[in-house]
């Protein structure tokens, strides 16, 4: 369902992003924490080398993003293997410039924090939002998209660095982020911030905290880990995402109902 804007004169399309509901968070997280597993699996585990798999995991997402701007409404399952495929790019961003061209992680951090201020600037000065409820052109949609794979190199950048730079380990790398994101939680729902600033706080915390989950699950003991391998690791959160997103397009509780 497409109109235009009588004033701009630019399609508006359906909202085709969920509503912020528990369940988006669940999801997020879990497909943050499938990015960093499933990068390391392909890599390691396949031997396909960071080239092979940014070559591999570019294209499905490349693939899959023409089928989200050609639907007409949000679809969950379309909607969230970009979710979990650009979360695997945004992890290979930063592994090829920290594995293979040796930029320290304090820098890629820093770069990616410059870019996605970038991106959000530039996207406000186009649509005067950056509001995940008013997706609602072409235009819109893309910046939502770039923004969010940037969040996910950039929450990488910041999770490596704090775990292993910093050396805190996974297992209090992830207390720390998830008691971050209860911070910006409080500060929304207690003291009233901004809701689209808390929010992409929070969108951009859930990715190192995700990925510590993920490193913590995976790796061994002697590195820190339970030791379950990235293999049952990547499992368990992908059945985990696929049976939540098989229940939402069901019910349709993330549906947004009103556009802004």
């Amino acid at each position: 369902m497409k109109d235009k804007d009588h004033q701009s004169g630019v399609k508006v399309i359906l909202n085709k992003v969920p509503e912020i509901t528990v369940f988006f968070w669940v999801i997020k997280i879990l497909c943050t924490t499938v990015g960093e597993t499933g990068a390391d699996f392909l890599n390691t585990n396949l031997n396909l080398g960071l080239d092979g798999v940014t070559a591999i995991i570019g294209t499905m997402l490349v693939v899959t993003l023409i089928f989200q701007f050609k639907s007409k409404k949000y679809v969950p399952r379309i909607y969230w293997l970009a979710v979990v495929l650009i979360s695997i790019v945004g992890t290979l961003i930063t592994d090829n410039l920290t594995d293979k061209l040796g930029i320290p992680l304090i820098i890629t951090t820093i770069i990616f924090t410059i870019t996605l201020s970038i991106v959000f600037a530039a996207w406000y000065k186009k649509e005067k939002t950056l509001s995940i409820h008013s997706i609602i052109t072409t235009r819109r949609e893309a910046f939502y998209w770039l923004a969010i794979l940037f969040t996910f190199a950039l929450g990488t950048a910041a999770g490596d660095l704090l775990a292993e730079t910093v050396n805190l380990g996974y297992l209090l790398s992830a207390i720390i982020f998830a008691g971050l994101i209860a911070a910006v939680a409080i500060s929304h729902f207690v003291f009233k911030v901004n809701a689209i600033l808390a929010f992409w706080i929070a969108y951009i915390l859930t990715r190192p905290l995700g990925a510590s989950i993920g490193d913590y699950l995976s790796q061994d003991l002697g590195s820190g880990g339970l030791g379950l391998g990235t293999v049952i690791t990547s499992m368990i959160f992908l059945a985990t995402i696929l049976s939540t997103v098989i229940y939402l397009a069901i019910t349709k509780k993330d549906v947004i109902k009103k556009q802004t």
